[in-house]
């Protein structure tokens, strides 16, 4: 008998030291992230990984984060917060504008010329999505709301520095708001998945694309398009696109208090400030990699007109907002608001 305890105790020990993790870390939490862009972006590299990076850090090893970039779990863009809602991911970074008409509320922020500073912007956006009256990602846990630095027009033919220069072109638009933008200057908007751009530019499908500096290398559009036009400096930014990083409310609500303690910390309005900052100081990469003579400056003239003009657009989204029983001019006033807060 005693010969088959010691004998006992010795495979229990082989097998703990075997699969150390099944005997010293039964409390650790490995979180599965997915998202839609590839590993040597910005939201990967700048955002996603260094955020996992910290709580791993602050949890002392008790949050773990298994990253999926490029939709690796399956699944398009447009389904990501679904995604993340049903479980498929525990965490997700995702473009609601993507999934047109979705989150209506949280469209104000795509608004054309609604953001000139992307940190400003990313705080004022989690404040407004904290309101009562905003219920657009209530059935999910945001860890923090973004945007990103100025759109521009990147375009394979010509450049763009009047209305009458898009007159025709096909351009692939990232929201319904910039799609009405674009409509409205006489282009025709294309809709489609970030990750289709560079096909459908090398292949002629469109003639150009919206998208800030930060994204352009990872996508190709360096190599794909040959003049890239901009806002003169002391204008707004012609869009932005809203983005969110947010988590599964089971799988949060199955953490520890230790484990909850630390998503919080690293969640909220000041890290979703942080992130914005990231995506636009990004720009200057994004920048640098194309010929300064390739840059071309949309004078400020053309921009108060372009301006003027996208008035219609919002006051389209206000009466829609009314339609679904929101108030519109309510809750526009509260994103200019918050937006004029953090921009002094």
């Amino acid at each position: 008998m005693h010969k088959l305890t010691m004998r006992s105790v010795a495979v229990a020990f082989a097998i703990c030291t075997s699969v150390l993790s099944a005997c010293t870390e039964t409390d650790s939490t490995t979180l599965k992230v997915h998202h839609f862009v590839p590993p040597g972006s910005t939201i990967h590299s700048e955002m996603v990984l260094p955020w996992c990076e910290e709580i791993e850090q602050a949890s002392a090893g008790d949050l773990k984060c298994q990253i999926f970039p490029s939709m690796q779990l399956g699944g398009s863009p447009t389904q990501l917060y679904d995604q993340v809602k049903d479980g498929v991911a525990d965490i997700v970074f995702a473009a609601p504008g993507f999934s047109a008409g979705r989150f209506p509320s949280v469209e104000v922020f795509e608004l054309p010329f609604m953001m000139k500073n992307a940190e400003a912007t990313s705080k004022a956006l989690w404040d407004y999505v904290a309101q009562d009256d905003v219920m657009d990602f209530a059935d999910v846990k945001p860890i923090f709301l973004n945007v990103h630095g100025p759109g521009l027009f990147h375009m394979i033919g010509k450049p763009v520095t009047t209305r009458a220069d898009l007159n025709g072109l096909k351009v692939r638009a990232p929201t319904r708001q910039s799609s009405n933008l674009i409509a409205m200057l006489g282009g025709i908007p294309v809709g489609m998945p970030l990750p289709q751009v560079p096909e459908a530019l090398s292949k002629g499908v469109i003639d150009g694309v919206v998208v800030p500096y930060e994204i352009i290398p990872a996508i190709k559009v360096t190599e794909l398009t040959k003049f890239h036009s901009e806002p003169d400096s002391t204008q707004p930014a012609i869009y932005t696109t809203v983005f969110l990083f947010a988590m599964n409310n089971a799988r949060y609500d199955a953490l520890s208090p230790g484990q909850k303690k630390v998503i919080d910390a690293h969640s909220g309005v000041d890290m979703s400030g942080r992130m914005g900052k990231v995506m636009s100081n990004a720009d200057a990469i994004g920048r640098n990699s194309v010929p300064d003579d390739s840059v071309n400056i949309i004078p400020a003239a053309e921009v108060q007109q372009w301006v003027t003009l996208s008035k219609e657009v919002t006051t389209h989204w206000v009466e829609e907002m009314n339609e679904r029983g929101a108030d519109g001019n309510a809750l526009l006033a509260s994103a200019r608001r918050l937006t004029e807060k953090y921009n002094q």
